[in-house]
């Protein structure tokens, strides 16, 4: 990394340091009020907003994109007014800073209460999801927390006027404009850099693909919150109700494949698995689906009028984001379980039963962040959880599991009260 490169990061910290210690002496009345204005000013720059995402996705498709990729960064007038509708839902929520726990008496005279404070400065690395930069500074801003954003070169134009909005916001209610900061560079030297910008930032989220959290977890000198990765499996047990499974079963696929929380795998019981497999997979090729199939169900597609991909190990350990869909015939839940071990990463599991003592089993022997019984994965979601606006799924058990939302921006200090009290 460049002189240059070093200072601006350095600047870029220093600033966004100072600006917490303003936004965490926020009252939750002024920080409603920062958000709802936040809200206004998004849909008053709407037109502006959607012309900036338009050159993203004209760009990335010139550039050869996915069409996964092109789904996720792509803003149209729902989407845009669905993501600031969330931030009435945050606007709505308690605020949790400044709540105290554990107040109690000490034998040495001291009053001891713990109270939760915001982390300080969040540094988010994220791929090619507008809506992120605008959900996670709604939830840094509500927690008095300042962030430092570095979305995916792909939404670099879109980024840019969300943020600008925010910042502009800001500057209206006479707040630190740094509060908010996008590196608006896609070098890729700047992310080793902010990894080690451990004196200024106290977090770091990334929010993409693999090779972006192991090179967050190898490299960063700031504690790192992992997770957004999510292979995502449904069992369908012998007791299932196999006809209203197969709606559950597409919504969990089809509903929005290029999701972390998107079925990846669907493990079926044996004892149904040549009556429902025909079925299933019948109904999903008439929505696009392509399907990677283990041996003993590739005889149950003979006929059917479509072809399937064999599967093997490779294929049942990839998020596919995509409509594609891998089955596999397991002989009961022990061994639908011991898949789930083998590949999951733990995001978010199913299990289809109206067996309660099977369903109970299923949730105590998966460890996931998420677990269900007769439901969609699709709920792995922090707004669909009542959270709010989400800044990740975490996969991994500290500091937080699942949808990160208000609670995971703060940490807590100790507050001791005396009369001059000295330790024996």
């Amino acid at each position: 990394m460049s002189a240059t490169e070093t200072e601006y990061l350095t600047q870029l910290g220093q600033r966004a340091k100072a600006a917490s210690f303003i936004l965490a002496s926020l009252t939750a009345k002024q920080k409603s009020r920062l958000l709802t204005t936040i809200a206004k000013r998004l849909a008053l720059h709407k037109d502006d907003i959607l012309q900036a995402n338009a050159q993203d996705v004209a760009a990335a498709k010139q550039n050869g994109l996915t069409d996964a990729m092109i789904d996720r960064l792509m803003l149209d007038e729902g989407r845009l007014d669905g993501i600031i509708a969330d931030i009435d839902n945050v606007i709505a929520l308690a605020d949790p800073v400044g709540k105290e726990a554990e107040s109690r008496i000490l034998d040495n005279g001291l009053r001891l209460t713990r109270r939760s404070v915001p982390l300080g400065v969040v540094g988010v690395i994220y791929e090619a999801r507008p809506n992120v930069t605008v959900d996670i500074a709604v939830l840094a801003l509500k927690t008095g927390n300042a962030v430092i954003l570095r979305g995916g070169k792909e939404t670099l134009i879109s980024n840019k006027v969300l943020s600008e909005v925010i910042r502009d916001a800001l500057v209206s209610l006479d707040l630190p404009k740094d509060a908010v900061q996008l590196i608006d560079s896609p070098a890729r030297s700047l992310v080793s850099g902010l990894l080690r910008l451990d004196k200024y930032i106290d977090m770091i989220i990334p929010r993409g693909g693999q090779n972006l959290q192991r090179l967050c977890a190898e490299q960063s000198s700031i504690p790192v919150i992992l997770g957004g990765i999510g292979i995502c499996h449904l069992f369908v047990d012998k007791q299932a109700d196999l006809t209203r499974a197969i709606e559950v079963i597409a919504n969990a696929k089809v509903q929005r494949p290029t999701v972390c929380n998107a079925l990846d795998t669907l493990l079926v019981h044996q004892h149904v698995a040549a009556v429902f497999i025909p079925n299933i997979t019948t109904h999903l090729h008439s929505l696009g689906v392509r399907f990677h199939a283990c041996a003993t169900t590739l005889p149950y597609l003979d006929g059917l009028g479509f072809d399937a991909t064999p599967a093997n190990d490779e294929s049942f350990s990839t998020e596919w984001l995509s409509l594609t869909l891998g089955i596999k015939v397991v002989n009961d839940i022990d061994e639908a379980v011991a898949h789930i071990r083998q590949y999951s990463t733990g995001h978010s599991e199913a299990i289809l039963t109206d067996d309660i003592h099977t369903a109970s089993d299923f949730m105590n022997k998966v460890d996931s962040a998420a677990v269900y019984v007769n439901a969609s994965t699709r709920f792995t979601d922090g707004s669909q959880f009542g959270l709010g606006a989400e800044v990740a799924v975490s996969t991994q058990k500290l500091h937080a599991r699942g949808p990160m939302a208000l609670d995971a921006l703060t940490t807590y200090k100790w507050l001791a009260w005396g009369d001059y009290t000295c330790r024996q």
